[in-house]
């Protein structure tokens, strides 16, 4: 991914981040319009930027683990885009680095542990019916 791209993006996203401290007198319906257009832009842009990152064998993966689990796609992605910022990402991710960093990412994550404590010694007094 070129410097100039991520620049491009960046100045995008700050001229995003003025329209909406400028336009923060609005009020009423309008207000709701401009969060719901700005909310749509974001999208595109994350979009977009995934479009230059991803094979697209890794896009149709990550939009298959979007269907079952949402947050965990977009864990991935906001981790993919903080790659491609920081100049991490050398080359486009194949679907073979996403599944490496899906196992990455599902090991530190901590999994989801139902615990059941007993009552020791605990009588009943329905049972003393039983015994009749």
């Amino acid at each position: 991914m070129d410097d100039a791209e991520l620049d491009q993006i960046r100045k995008a996203r700050l001229e995003q981040l003025k329209a909406q401290g400028g336009g923060s007198g609005g009020a009423g319906p309008s207000g709701g319009q401009q969060a719901g257009q700005q909310k749509q832009q974001e999208s595109e842009a994350r979009q977009h930027v995934l479009n230059q990152i991803l094979h697209p064998e890794a896009m149709d993966r990550l939009g298959r683990i979007r269907l079952v689990k949402e947050e965990r796609a977009n864990d991935v992605e906001n981790r993919l885009i903080m790659l491609a910022q920081t100049g991490q990402l050398r080359q486009k991710v194949t679907e073979a680095q996403l599944k490496d960093l899906l196992n990455a990412m599902s090991e530190k994550q901590e999994e989801e542990k139902i615990v059941v404590s007993r009552r020791k010694g605990w009588d009943d007094d329905d049972d003393d019916l039983l015994d009749l």
